[in-house]
């Protein structure tokens, strides 16, 4: 049996093919990509321009704590682990630096922007709130809960999901001239996110079920929520991004059995940055 000092290999290794994408997916560059990439699809939609620290902040700290709870669950796993686990966890002398130097770039950023006023008070609470959140997320995750109280827990997804979204879109809700109008994208985002966590859980666990009927239900309610909001062309264009991204995701689930899973994995990912060609045809 696995110990905590001595987690062990994924039963199949990754495929020599694709190795730029596998390598996006197997160093966890892939969550502060798809940070960054939302984070300016929402800005866009708001029609403001985020000051760059914004953007770094959300990187450096995106992948800092994904490196981290990669490397906890490698720690605490006593199944074989998934190979972008097995990955960190071999290369961990070189990741753990590189999260500690994430982190603290992402705090020199917000440091900076707080000693030049770049970061008005209100922010500053918000980033607090998350802040705050995301501590509460590795505690409720990685702390040891009792049986009776397991039940009060989040999932895991759900909780990824809420939280990576409103890092992302609370910047600019914060700026945009009129926030509301941005607000029908942010629950479609988070089910979104759900919908990518709950979909590489279920292929990775359960092989032979699907994530149709999750998927399409989320694909109906952005289809409709974008047709709701075609007098914002902006915010209408982040949800159509997110439909197409559900769209990609069924397909993925279709064609599961016909792909290697750190190559699905990481596909998984890509179909999140639709939102990058809203970016590219308002550029």
């Amino acid at each position: 049996m696995a110990t905590l000092s001595t987690p062990r290999p994924p039963a199949r290794l990754a495929p020599r093919v694709s190795v730029p994408l596998r390598l996006w997916h197997l160093t966890s560059l892939d969550a502060p990509t798809v940070a960054v990439v939302w984070t300016l699809a929402f800005a866009r939609a708001a029609a403001i321009q985020l000051p760059l620290w914004v953007p770094a902040v959300l990187a450096f700290g995106a992948w800092a704590v994904y490196i981290g709870d990669r490397l906890l669950d490698a720690r605490a796993a006593t199944t074989p682990l998934r190979p972008r686990h097995w990955f960190h966890w071999q290369h961990r002398c070189i990741f753990l630096p590189l999260a500690a130097a994430s982190l603290l770039l992402a705090l020199t950023f917000i440091g900076s922007a707080i000693l030049h006023h770049q970061m008005p008070p209100a922010t500053r609470e918000r980033n607090s709130l998350l802040a705050a959140a995301a501590l509460a997320y590795f505690t409720t995750v990685h702390t040891p809960w009792h049986p009776a109280t397991r039940r009060l827990r989040l999932p895991k997804e759900l909780l990824v999901g809420i939280l990576f979204t409103l890092a992302c879109a609370l910047p600019a809700l914060a700026r945009a001239a009129n926030p509301m109008a941005l607000l029908p994208a942010v629950p479609i985002y988070i089910a979104l996110a759900w919908l990518n966590c709950h979909a590489i859980e279920t292929w990775e666990s359960r092989p032979v079920a699907s994530i149709q009927p999750a998927a399409l239900t989320l694909i109906a309610a952005a289809a409709l929520s974008t047709l709701v909001t075609l007098h914002q062309p902006g915010t209408s264009a982040l949800l159509l991004a997110a439909t197409l991204s559900g769209v990609l995701l069924v397909l993925l689930d279709r064609f599961r059995t016909r792909l290697h899973p750190t190559t699905l994995r990481a596909l998984a990912d890509l179909v999140l940055l639709t939102p990058a060609a809203f970016l590219l045809i308002n550029h």
